[in-house]
């Protein structure tokens, strides 16, 4: 079991700050996500606890002990990135068992502990195939199979999903699940910018800004209870909706947020709109109105759609379904 904690970390290159005063806590077995928009300094704090980027100011320790400079080979992590990095002439097993093999350990612990992850990633039967015979899904597990072996204190991944199809993400984000289940006692950092993938595989969500961490908690805080207009539109897909201006007076805040499963369709309702495009998924739809403001407001209804192009509607929130913000972006009681 392993803790990680992170204590006024601060990182640059030369005078561009990228991260700025990080602090954070992850428990061991804790499966926590790093999320927020290209350039928010996630990648580069998971570099930082790898050890493939020094802090600039700040520290880190593992189970209690500053590991600022301790290589990145001597700190007990593993990290899988969104590449495989296989190598092509080596097979399956070969590459599961390279690390070991340069720890010199004895071949039946090595034979050992591959088939062991094999069997955990269900890549048995492809010990003896070479990366280019297997599919992309395959070939990351076998990049995170390479990272099992090593019996790390803390698992990193950096967007392991991104080159894969979308059936190939979902087949295996739930390779991904299985494993930490079949691991509890590992602590797993990851970084995604896929909304779903941090809400059915995180512990908890880390939230990053331009630098900073924005909020810390659960998915179902951070979707419910969001403490900043960045993380209300920033968590959740499709993101919530802003209502400002004259719309947003009768509530008494400068900025309403509302989810788009929350907004019901009723002749009482505050807002009005024209409808743009309805999307009909089959098992529930997407409504697209104009209520006047730079994005059309989303409005998710269960079953089928028959709302038309140029259509009016009046709609609102379901009862306390909604969020009031300040002119700086900050809840109101």
């Amino acid at each position: 079991m392993s803790s990680l904690t992170v204590t006024n970390l601060f990182k640059s290159y030369g005078n561009v700050e990228i991260l700025k005063d990080i602090n954070l806590a992850i428990d061991s077995g804790e499966f926590v996500v790093f999320v927020g928009p290209s350039g928010c300094g996630k990648s580069t704090l998971l570099r930082c606890i790898s050890g493939l980027e020094t802090i600039s100011s700040g520290t880190l320790a593992i189970d209690g002990q500053e590991v600022n400079d301790i290589a990145p080979s001597k700190r007990g992590i593993a990290m899988v990135f969104q590449s495989y990095a296989l190598y092509p002439h080596m097979t399956v097993f070969d590459n599961m068992a390279y690390s070991l093999k340069l720890q010199h350990l004895p071949k039946e612990d090595i034979r050992a502990k591959v088939n062991a992850a094999a069997e955990k990633l269900q890549l048995t039967p492809y010990l003896d195939r070479h990366p280019r015979t297997l599919s992309g899904g395959q070939r990351q597990r076998v990049a995170i199979g390479r990272a099992i072996v090593r019996d790390p204190k803390v698992f990193l991944f950096d967007e392991p999903l991104s080159n894969l199809d979308a059936a190939l993400r979902v087949a295996t984000r739930l390779e991904i699940a299985r494993l930490k289940a079949s691991l509890p006692q590992t602590t797993m950092v990851y970084v995604t910018h896929d909304q779903v993938e941090a809400m059915t595989l995180a512990d908890r969500i880390v939230v990053l800004n331009a630098g900073r961490i924005e909020q810390v908690g659960t998915p179902m805080e951070l979707y419910d209870s969001p403490k900043s207009l960045f993380v209300a539109g920033f968590i959740g897909s499709p993101k919530m909706n802003f209502i400002t201006g004259e719309q947003a007076a009768p509530f008494g805040a400068h900025t309403v947020g509302v989810r788009a499963e929350h907004l019901d369709i009723s002749d009482s309702g505050p807002w009005s709109g024209t409808v743009i495009y309805s999307e009909n998924l089959g098992s529930d739809s997407f409504i697209y109105i104009d209520i006047g403001a730079t994005e059309p407001l989303v409005l998710r209804q269960n079953g089928k759609s028959s709302r038309t192009p140029g259509e009016v509607l009046r709609f609102g929130p379901q009862g306390q379904s909604f969020h009031c913000f300040d002119a700086q972006g900050q809840p109101l009681a």
